[in-house]
Formats: structure tokens, sequence, C-alpha cells
């Protein structure tokens, strides 16, 4: 098989990294010689490589399409119709670690893959981690994910999940909840508006429903001195921090210019 076409087809893919390259960019791939690089070391068979260039031309996220994403030095399972964790996020990680460097109760509510959960059990050796999530498929990919760590992952709405034992004891509670306004749904990258799950994405009129509710629950489960820990948008941050203070914890905000990432942080006194 030619290592170029004549004309680029995802069903033609070569297993030549100029094919495969040449296949992605036509489909508008931004990175196309960085997503062949790792289709290629991924793929365990030429059909398999075939598949998945199929796929991402698709329009499917790469991280799904890879099985897996990059997040804080770990390789995190993905899969479809699971939240995709963003390399933003790695910023609420490295602020609970400076917030809380020697926490050993760590809860991550809406969890998705368990990313933040799995990062912080490896970085909190052995420290005591729980995930939760309303949807039953992203609880089974955190299962995965956290365990290696020994991690729990549980099915239920926000604090209704956890064990009631957990009550007063968490060290750090983060929380990376769907914070996207509805209305702006549907100006998001196809990526993610077509192939994540919506209750993931969506956070009501004006994007905060689920970090209020978050926010409200969070003292009755924190130990004193104990850290809520959320991801927003730079134009809620304000809001989101009110937010914070109404439900009762010292708040203050992180910003990350390199990552455009913004976290409020709240602290039970």
């Amino acid at each position: 098989m030619p290592s170029q076409f004549s004309a680029p087809s995802p069903s033609s893919a070569s297993a030549a990294p100029s094919g495969i390259v040449r296949v992605l960019r036509a489909a508008g791939c931004v990175f196309a010689e960085e997503e062949a690089e790792l289709l290629l070391a991924t793929a365990r068979s030429r059909h398999e490589l075939t598949s998945m260039v199929d796929r991402r031309v698709a329009g499917l996220p790469l991280e799904q399409v890879l099985g897996w994403a990059p997040f804080h030095g770990l390789r995190i399972s993905v899969g479809p119709g699971v939240f995709v964790p963003r390399r933003r996020t790695e910023f609420l990680v490295d602020r609970a670690l400076v917030v809380a460097p020697r926490a050993r109760v760590v809860v991550d509510l809406c969890c998705g893959s368990g990313a933040l959960g799995a990062a912080l059990a490896a970085a909190l050796d052995g420290a005591e981690v729980h995930a939760a999530d309303i949807d039953p498929v992203a609880v089974r990919c955190a299962r995965r994910n956290l365990a290696a760590f020994s991690g729990h992952a549980h099915q239920g709405d926000l604090y209704d999940a956890l064990p009631a034992a957990l009550r007063g004891r968490v060290d750090v509670l983060t929380a990376n909840v769907p914070y996207v306004p509805t209305g702006e749904v549907p100006l998001l990258p196809a990526e993610a508006r077509d192939h994540e799950p919506l209750a993931a994405l969506d956070g009501g009129p004006d994007g905060l429903d689920t970090l209020r509710r978050v926010a409200a629950g969070a003292a009755g489960w924190l130990t004193p001195g104990g850290c809520l820990l959320s991801e927003i948008s730079e134009h809620q941050a304000a809001t989101a921090a009110e937010v914070f203070a109404e439900a009762g914890l010292a708040t203050r905000l992180a910003v990350s210019d390199e990552l455009h990432a913004h976290v409020v942080i709240g602290v039970r006194p």
C-alpha cells in the first residue's frame, strides 16, 4: 500500500505516518502529525489502525479513539459516553495538593472518568479516595482508573452516592461540575457537543446550578480545614466565589494564565 494518496479517504489510510497525517489533516485535525503518532503507537494491528483513523475522521474525540487521555502524568481510561478530562483541569489537582498536601481522605464528585481522584491518589500516597457520578457509564470507567489506587467509585446524585461514614472526614473535595450555560452548549466544539454526555456539560441557565448544590452541602462532609475545589470559567468566577462564601466557606480564586484555568477554592473554617 503506498504511503501517499491521490485523494484522502479515511478507509484508505496507509500505515505510513505521512499517509495518516494527510487523511487527518484533510479531515480538519489541527495537530495531525501528533495525532498520527499516537494512533500508530496505540494500534495493535493494521485493521485496528484503519478503524481508529476512520473514527477520528468521523469526528470522535481523539481520546475516545485511543481509549485513554493523558492527565497529570497518568493514562486515564476513557470511552464512548464519558467526559474527557482536559489538560487545564490539571491545575485544579495542583492547587489541591498545595492547599492540602497531607490529605488522607479525598472525594471526587461529578467524577466522570475519575481522573481527578486518580491523579490525587497517585500524588497522595495511601490516601483514601472516593469518586461519585450519577452516570453508570462514568462510574464503571472511574472504577477502572481508581483500581490501581484501591479507590472506590459510587453511583448516585452528588452526596447521595457517598458512604455516610465519610461525613465530616473529607480533606479534599473536588467537583469538576458541568458549568456551561444551557444556551451556550450548542456553541461548543462538535467533539464535546456530539460525543460527550450532556449532563457533564450543561450547568443550567447560568452554568452554576450544580455548583450551588455542591457548595451548599460541602461543609457537612469536609473536616475542619478541609477544602472544596471546582473549575469554573473566567466570567463565572466572581459569582462562583460568592456561592462558596454563602455556603460558609473561606473562599479564594486561583488562576492559571498558561492553561486558561480558573479554580474556586473554599475551606471549611
